[in-house]
Order: C-alpha cells, then sequence, then structure tokens
C-alpha cells in the first residue's frame, strides 16, 4: 500500500503521521514545493497551478491514493486535482473540522490564514456544519511560514497574537491550517492561558488519514512493502526531508520509522 500526500510544505506532516500510526506498513510519498510556500496569499489560478504540479508529481510515483494535505489547496484546487488524477487515483481533500468541533454546541474559534478566514468557502462551512453554534473566526497571519521554517520566536509571537484573538471561554478551537497541528500544543497552552482553560483542539489529520485508507481497503489494494518506505519529493525532486521537519514530533516518527530514499 502506497499513500502520498501533497502541501505547499511541511503541512503535510500532521497527516503523514497520522497515517503512519493507522497503517504501519504502508509506503508514503511526501510532495511539496517549498519554494512557492505559503499559498495562502496567491491567485486562486496560482494556487491551482502549483497544486496541479504537485500533485502530479505524487501521481508518478503510483500512489494508491493521494491526500491534499493541505486547507488552501483543497479550497481552489481540489476539483482539478481530481479531474486530472481520478478515477485511477482516489484523491481525498482536507477540510477543517468545523463539524465535530460544533457538534456539543458552545462557543467555536477556527484558527486560520488570513486569506480563508471569513472565505465564502469557510463561512459555508459554518453555515452548514455550526450554524447553532457562537463561532468566532481568528485569522491567523504569519504562523504557517513561521512553522514552515520553524522559527521559534515567530511562531510564539503569531500563536500569542492569535490567542489575544480568540474569545475567553471558547470550548473548541479548529485548526483550519494543516501547518497548524504541527504545534497544536503551543496553540491549547496559548488558548488557556487567555481565559479558556477546557478549550479543545480539532485538526483533520486523523480523520483524513483514515478516509484515505478507507478508499484504499475499499478497493483492495495490495498489502505493504517488506519495509515501509518513505519518499520526499521537493517541487519534483528526490530529496530528504526538510531540516525543519525534524523539528516536529511528527517529522521525528517518519524520519526515525522509514528512512528516506
Amino acid at each position: 500500500m502506497k499513500i502520498a500526500l501533497m502541501d505547499s510544505g511541511i503541512g503535510l506532516l500532521a497527516a503523514a503521521a497520522a497515517v503512519r500510526r493507522q497503517q504501519p506498513d504502508a509506503d508514503l510519498v511526501l510532495s511539496s514545493d517549498p519554494g512557492s510556500m505559503p499559498w495562502g496569499p496567491r491567485t486562486p489560478q496560482d494556487v491551482t497551478a502549483r497544486a496541479l504540479a504537485v500533485a502530479r508529481a505524487a501521481a508518478a510515483q503510483r500512489p494508491d491514493a493521494l491526500i491534499v494535505a493541505c486547507n488552501t489547496a483543497s479550497v481552489h484546487a481540489l476539483p482539478a486535482i481530481r479531474a486530472a488524477l481520478e478515477p485511477d487515483i482516489p484523491v481525498i481533500g482536507t477540510v477543517p473540522a468545523i463539524k465535530p468541533a460544533a457538534a456539543d454546541g458552545g462557543a467555536v474559534a477556527i484558527w486560520a490564514t488570513p486569506a480563508t478566514t471569513g472565505s465564502d468557502y469557510q463561512r459555508g462551512l459554518i453555515a452548514e456544519f455550526a450554524a447553532g453554534a457562537d463561532v468566532t473566526e481568528v485569522p491567523c497571519p504569519g504562523l504557517a511560514d513561521a512553522v514552515e521554517h520553524a522559527d521559534e520566536a515567530a511562531i510564539d509571537e503569531a500563536v500569542a497574537a492569535a490567542a489575544a484573538l480568540t474569545p475567553s471561554g471558547v470550548r473548541a478551537v479548529v485548526l483550519g491550517c494543516t501547518h497548524y497541528e504541527l504545534v497544536g500544543e503551543r496553540i491549547a497552552d496559548a488558548v488557556r492561558r487567555h481565559g479558556s482553560p477546557a478549550a479543545e483542539l480539532y485538526g483533520s489529520a486523523g480523520a483524513v488519514a483514515a478516509q484515505a485508507l478507507r478508499r484504499v481497503r475499499a478497493a483492495a489494494a495490495s498489502g505493504g512493502s517488506a519495509g515501509p518506505r518513505l519518499t520526499v519529493l521537493l517541487s519534483g525532486r528526490r530529496g530528504p526531508l526538510p531540516v525543519a521537519a525534524l523539528t516536529y514530533v511528527e517529522g521525528r516518527l517518519l524520519q526515525a520509522v522509514s528512512p528516506a530514499h
């Protein structure tokens, strides 16, 4: 079994680690284009073109499924990626976990990039899945970029700024960018310090990984290889995991279990 994941940068690590935990023998392909990151401020047409290039690089490795482990790419490029790759390769997009976060009622904060915050896409998800909840959209300028470069000071600054915009007493915080899941504990600590001691984080990595694995198993894909392998593609060319990836637990998990080749 081979699962490919794509993103602008290392935001795909959270979903990749979730696949590794749920299916330890799966081969993984991580395809990104860190030189063009972040995608959030780019036009939808530019995001689509770049996402298609990254997806096609992953598809060339003949995976059993492709996870679009990027909220921005899922918003703008998912239909184009599916049109290019399906039905040969199932494509699974990433949707912010607004539905489970709002299921029990109470106040919800959605942390997302400035481009996604207030967008028709996010407002549509709120209307569909959280119409009865008290929802606050929190823009997080610079956080994804800081996570991408493992810039500790910039991460702390961006997290603190977003926590200050998060109303006290929220019960749930939705992580609306895959990069944010890599610093989930720091986000949780900051939100709790700012008056929401019971706040629970909701990411999408686990659910997306499970959906991809269900799709592959339903198609009766072949079993895993003798030992799980990791292929890293940077702008379409093989390379090692970026140094910044090893700053995070998820990156170290992938490096330790599956030597890059």
